[in-house]
């Protein structure tokens, strides 16, 4: 008998430490098309994740023009990228706008802005024709 009830204790304690162990994480998506940016140049988002956290970004761009997406943190260590890719529209329609694809994690506890611009990046070249400001909290 106190074999049976020393297994079950072990088996109980066995499953509750592997469940303390699974890590979750939550993945937050934002997209703004061409559209949103027409009537109001200046878009912002705010953010309160924990450290595994996903933020995706989706943002209109269309690379025939020149222009393209570029983005700094004010505070290292809070996110970091983990990808960014270009997709075309769809149809594949010369000219069209297409979408800017960022993948942010969340590394570190703080707070930090990813200050986003839509700029062309040569000397001369049109600067900061939209911006996506991202404020981010990491707890």
């Amino acid at each position: 008998m106190l074999q049976r009830v020393f297994l079950i204790f072990i088996m109980f304690a066995t499953t509750f430490s592997m469940s303390s162990c699974i890590i979750t994480s939550h993945d937050y998506d934002v997209e703004l098309s061409c559209d949103e940016f027409t009537d109001n140049h200046h878009r912002s988002g705010e953010f309160e994740v924990e450290v595994g956290d996903k933020i995706r970004v989706e943002l209109c761009s269309n690379a025939t023009t020149g222009f393209q997406w570029d983005y700094e943190t004010t505070i290292e260590n809070v996110v970091e990228e983990e990808d960014h890719d270009f997709e075309e529209s769809e149809g594949g329609i010369p000219g069209a706008a297409g979408v800017e694809l960022w993948t942010f994690e969340a590394v570190g506890k703080g707070t930090t802005e990813i200050q986003m611009e839509y700029s062309q990046p040569w000397e001369g070249g049109m600067k900061a024709e939209w911006t996506y400001t991202i404020t981010v909290t990491v707890d």
